[in-house]
């Protein structure tokens, strides 16, 4: 069988929910364990497409909103509701939130600003705008439990901000994939100045949370969560090879946004799907192989 009949077929049971039994069977063993391994958890988000179903857990785990004994998992986890309870039971108490007119990301923003004493007196939680929001906006879309979606937003968001602080590694990345595959573009790119006017600094730091949907999102989220920051400039690579044709069209920076506007899910899906591909041959990769 060639290699592209075996990627299509890849990405065709990726796409359709079935993976192959050995991964899957590998993954459940490493959740049961009794003592949670983040480090072989790691790789394996790295390494493979993370199933749907053991998604959720398998991020608790990383993000530690689960403990690492999972025997203290119940205990721990009726804690944390508490937590949950608490805090948006103050909020209402003080009539800074409305569950009736306030979207659900909004409102645990404002949980997450009074846990970490950053809310005050004026703030408009309406109407503020903050990563934490976008963050929270994509987890709710991909899971239920509000519970852990709240706790795994607060340890999401940690991660972001340590993206910031790679910033200009990622930059630097962006760039030289550019310039290394696709010169012409990049040329053009350069010409127009299109990648410093981009809001990078909020898709990165985001990780796309708003720009791509959110069965997309997930897979980039698996990488992420396994530890690599990288495969976000593959991505923007990616996305940027899809829509040559128009970008080269592009002169200005809102011309290059309603192209990406435009992605369907099925693009998007398949960018994600070429991005993975591109960074899992790549150098950066087998630093976590």
């Amino acid at each position: 069988m060639g290699t592209d009949e075996r990627n299509f077929r890849s990405v065709y049971y990726e796409k359709v929910g079935c993976r192959g039994v050995g991964e899957t069977n590998k993954l459940e063993n490493l959740l049961k364990e009794k003592v949670v391994d983040q480090g072989k958890l790691k790789q394996f988000c790295i390494r493979f497409a993370v199933p749907v179903r053991h998604r959720s857990m398998l991020w608790c785990s990383l993000l530690d909103v689960h403990p690492m004994y999972t025997n203290n998992l119940q205990c721990v986890m009726i804690q944390r509701k508490a937590v949950y309870t608490d805090l948006l039971r103050a909020l209402k108490i003080m009539r800074i939130v409305d569950e009736a007119k306030m979207s659900k990301s909004r409102i645990l923003y404002a949980m997450w600003l009074l846990e970490t004493k950053r809310l005050h007196p004026g703030l408009n939680i309406a109407t503020c705008e903050n990563n934490f929001i976008s963050i929270s906006e994509t987890l709710l879309e991909l899971f239920d439990n509000e519970v852990e979606i709240y706790w795994m937003a607060k340890k999401f968001y940690q991660i972001t901000e340590d993206i910031e602080k790679d910033w200009t590694k990622l930059i630097s990345l962006t760039h030289s994939l550019f310039e290394k595959n696709y010169l012409d573009l990049y040329g053009h790119l350069e010409k127009h100045s299109l990648l410093q006017k981009l809001p990078l600094n909020k898709w990165y730091v985001t990780c796309f949370a708003g720009v791509l949907n959110e069965t997309a999102l997930a897979r980039i989220w698996d990488k992420i969560i396994g530890g690599s920051f990288q495969i976000l400039a593959f991505v923007l690579f990616k996305m940027f090879t899809k829509l040559d044709r128009s970008i080269y069209k592009c002169r200005n920076v809102d011309a290059v946004l309603e192209c990406i506007e435009k992605l369907n899910k099925n693009d998007q899906d398949v960018i994600v799907t070429k991005s993975i591909e591109m960074w899992q041959s790549s150098e950066f990769f087998y630093k976590f192989s």
